[in-house]
């Protein structure tokens, strides 16, 4: 035991001392600090400014045939655009291009029938909901139209079509949509950091063979102690990293929650339930204690620091495959997929697929504790498994041993 709390400590030193790893982390600080003054930050430079008056508003025009269908529709038109300077013209369409092409206008409706028209704009934005509006619009005029051409009262038709719906939603769940956002930045954190803080591990691994250090510590220490006390180290490491950005965003959001204003992204990011949060710690460590004790195994088969990156390349094309099974799985809305339940028990993929079910679904207890024990379980016999094959293969120098040449070497050992 004392031998893990040496190799402990001294990987931790190794990272903490690391000018790379704090400098990152203080990037990451800083980088997170002025995002979230930015609103206080913008605000302060258009203090002074005007409000935004009639005149700036953007001008949309809609064509009419005559003054008196002109005066109505503009009306009708500027109820519905309240951002826009609506004006009715009866001027041609090739007028009315030149003007949206020179700038003086956004944007034209002209007319073609009692329920058709053309829509005329520069450059078409990807968040347009003008043409929307206006369906919407033509379908009440042509109803009221209809209506009163039946014999209805205009009031009573107006009445009819303005009908205000209420509506009641009582979620017995999960509010997926609520949560979709924090999930997503916690598993592609997840993602980042098992695979950072693993590769890391196995270049680790890797450089100390390469310096034939590894031949002293190995007869010094057991295989075991060393595995866990690099693996345990760079986990600690990585969980610093993380609670330090983590922490940074929440009290700097703290402190400009009022400049944010009502932008709900932001607000469920940070209101984080406290129970999800204890998951994504649980596996968050089972899951990186799994891969990483794999990374370092393997970085101890490799016999130059430059093989790393072919050597663990299939591992790599493993985290990868679950990350994309439950990014799909996220943006369908259907977390309870066949390949998602089956994930949720798969250790190497559990740390991913389950914690979102949590987040985003109902999931029984039962299951919660059984994909929990399973990574346990694995976390523990994967990081005996790989200390014997890093007490192998540290040993092993020249080209890269095959696996049968590793199994064969751990059975005579």
């Amino acid at each position: 035991m004392n031998q893990f709390f040496i190799i402990l400590k001294f990987e931790l030193q190794h990272y903490f001392k690391n000018k790379i790893f704090v400098g990152i982390t203080i990037f990451l600080v800083l980088a997170i600090g002025i995002v979230m003054f930015f609103p206080r930050i913008s605000g302060l430079f258009e203090r002074g400014s005007e409000p935004v008056g009639e005149e700036d508003k953007k001008v949309m025009l809609v064509t009419a045939d005559t003054e008196e269908e002109a005066e109505v529709l503009g009306q009708v038109f500027s109820a519905a655009f309240e951002n826009y300077d609506v004006q009715a013209t009866t001027e041609g369409v090739d007028v009315i291009k030149e003007q949206i092409l020179s700038g003086e206008a956004e944007c034209a409706f002209v007319i073609t029938g009692p329920v058709s028209y053309t829509y005329y704009v520069n450059n078409l934005s990807m968040y347009d909901g003008n043409t929307a509006t206006a369906d919407e619009l033509f379908q009440n005029i042509y109803r009221m139209s209809a209506m009163i051409e039946k014999g209805i009262d205009p009031m009573e038709a107006g009445t009819i079509l303005n009908v205000q719906i209420e509506h009641e939603i009582q979620n017995l769940g999960k509010d997926q949509m609520q949560n979709f956002f924090y999930t997503y930045i916690m598993i592609f954190a997840l993602y980042m950091v098992i695979l950072l803080y693993g590769q890391m591990v196995a270049t680790n691994v890797a450089t100390e063979k390469s310096s034939r250090a590894m031949e002293l510590l190995i007869t010094s220490a057991k295989p075991s102690s060393m595995m866990f006390g690099k693996v345990i180290g760079s986990g600690l490491a990585g969980l610093t990293q993380l609670v330090l950005v983590f922490g940074a965003s929440a009290f700097f959001y703290n402190i400009n929650a009022g400049y944010w204003g009502g932008n709900e992204l932001i607000k469920s990011i940070f209101n984080v339930p406290l129970g999800l949060l204890i998951y994504m710690l649980i596996f968050f460590v089972l899951g990186f204690f799994i891969y990483a004790f794999l990374f370092g195994a393997i970085g101890s088969t490799a016999s130059k620091v430059e093989d790393i990156n072919t050597s663990v390349m299939p591992l790599t094309f493993l985290f990868i495959a679950a990350f994309v099974v439950v990014v799909f799985s996220m943006s369908s809305g259907n977390i309870d997929n066949m390949a998602m339940k089956i994930c949720s028990f798969v250790p190497f993929t559990s740390p991913m697929a389950m914690f979102t079910r949590i987040a985003m679904s109902t999931v029984p207890m039962y299951e919660i504790i059984l994909s929990i024990a399973i990574l346990i379980i694995s976390a523990f016999g994967i990081g005996i498994f790989s200390a014997k094959i890093y007490r192998v293969g540290v040993l092993l120098y020249g080209t890269t041993p095959k696996i049968g040449t590793i199994l064969k070497s751990m059975k005579n050992a």
